[in-house]
């Protein structure tokens, strides 16, 4: 008799993380309606067709033949959807709808790469199989997972960007208390001493980690002060009456002449109506909610970090006012040990939108900073580069490495869209400075 799967989740959980993945995706393309799947939200995306196939591709590509021994079945679609798109690239995609597959046959696909990877992958578990190249199936499926659970991040970020018509209606949770009904946050400096912070994760870790965030490695930062909060709308607003995007003086020239050819004069979450601003949430336009979070572009932010004499922390010091500790400890969350719950921020899938910036105070760092995981990616100055040591997945090389290239810069956090198994302190996200299209804000740092 065949196993349940509650019998199978005791066994192996990652079984169940699979699936639990999948529903999360599942659920997001369901939000679509059916005429609308061929759109392209975001002009520098792939169409939202792609990524019905390209997820399951992707396990596919990654596991058929590398660890479980099955023959490929349908390789052109296995070509066609493996590989996404760089945001802002070097020119934008041109291909049209009818290029692509019909939805049933992308869907056939999909349903029959789930049935032949579930009848393999419990036996191959139970085996202690390994791909060719030694990696444990394990750690390929947490690859698999962690990849899905990505994409049900940034496909929120191309999705929000849908017509609010293409879409249908979720319910939103309510908003979380504040410690204040104002809503203009009291913004003042957390001191963080100098001292030393690990960034990266050891190779002697049993925690997965992907390839650029290895090895383990300690820095010394010095002393600085970091605002306590993200920079919120209201704050963001005053930088822009008072003639931030128009004052040249406060922008590097890369991103003057990117936001001149581009006519950027706002963030891309805010709508101007007559003399009041809404702000698109992913179901609704709303009167700008002054209390959340800004989300910008790298760019912006450096711009509005400028214009306050401040700058924009490196990834050391972000990492150090969130999981240091005044003793010189470190842990594993701003908040202590506790594995992530709802009472210490806004993540893992919990909301559509941020919440207030102060919203959360039992999620503060041993320094007092608030809010450094969740409601939010924030950007740092710092170049995504590898670390010492740093050797790419030989079953995914391009993963990091692509993408040292200088202009792609470490965002750490986490929004709300962030599943919880990647608010761990090594993980590494990072987008390139002129994408405004992300769950991603900022707060400043003075030295």
């Amino acid at each position: 008799m065949p196993a349940s799967y509650s019998e199978v989740a005791i066994r192996h959980p990652l079984i169940e993380q699979v699936s639990n993945a999948r529903q999360k995706t599942d659920d997001l393309f369901a939000i679509v309606k059916s005429d609308s799947l061929y759109e392209r939200p975001i002009p520098e995306r792939h169409r939202i067709i792609f990524y019905i196939g390209h997820l399951e591709a992707f396990d596919w590509n990654l596991l058929h033949d590398r660890v479980l021994g099955l023959k490929a079945f349908n390789p052109e679609f296995d070509r066609l959807f493996a590989f996404g798109i760089d945001p802002v690239g070097g020119g934008l995609p041109t291909d049209q709808p009818s290029q692509w597959p019909s939805i049933v046959a992308v869907q056939e696909y999909v349903r029959k790469i789930r049935i032949h990877l579930d009848e393999r992958l419990l036996e191959a578990l139970d085996s202690n199989s390994a791909g060719r190249d030694g990696f444990p199936l394990s750690a390929l499926l947490n690859v698999a997972i962690e990849h899905r659970l990505m994409h049900a991040e940034t496909l929120a970020y191309m999705l929000h960007q849908l017509p609010l018509d293409r879409k249908v209606r979720q319910t939103e949770p309510e908003s979380p208390a504040t410690p204040s009904s104002d809503h203009r946050i009291i913004q003042r400096s957390i001191e963080i001493p100098a001292g030393s912070v690990t960034l990266g994760l050891s190779r002697s870790s049993s925690s997965f980690g992907w390839d650029n965030e290895f090895s383990s490695h300690t820095v010394h930062v010095p002393a600085f002060a970091i605002d306590q909060y993200k920079v919120t709308n209201q704050q963001y607003l005053d930088f822009i009456e008072a003639g931030g995007y128009e004052a040249r003086s406060l922008w590097e020239a890369d991103d003057w002449d990117w936001k001149s050819q581009h006519e950027i004069s706002h963030p891309a979450f805010w709508r101007r109506d007559g003399d009041r601003w809404l702000y698109r949430t992913m179901f609704n336009d709303v009167p700008l909610p002054l209390d959340w979070p800004v989300y910008v572009s790298q760019a912006e932010a450096k711009a509005y970090a400028k214009w306050v004499g401040k700058s924009l922390p490196t990834e050391a010091e972000w990492q150090r006012a969130a999981y240091c500790t005044p003793n010189g400890s470190e842990r594993p969350y701003p908040w202590g040990t506790e594995p992530p719950s709802a009472q210490f921020g806004n993540f893992d899938f919990a909301r559509w939108s941020p919440a207030p910036v102060n919203a959360f105070p039992a999620g503060r760092s041993a320094f007092g900073v608030g809010g450094m995981v969740g409601n939010g990616w924030e950007w740092t100055s710092t170049e995504f580069g590898p670390f010492p040591g740093f050797e790419p997945f030989p079953f995914y090389r391009g993963y990091s490495a692509d993408f040292f290239d200088g202009r792609h810069f470490v965002m750490k956090g986490g929004s709300a869209r962030t599943a919880a198994c990647m608010l761990r302190p090594t993980f590494r996200n990072w987008f390139q400075a002129h994408y405004q299209f992300i769950y991603t804000g900022f707060r400043c740092v003075s030295r």
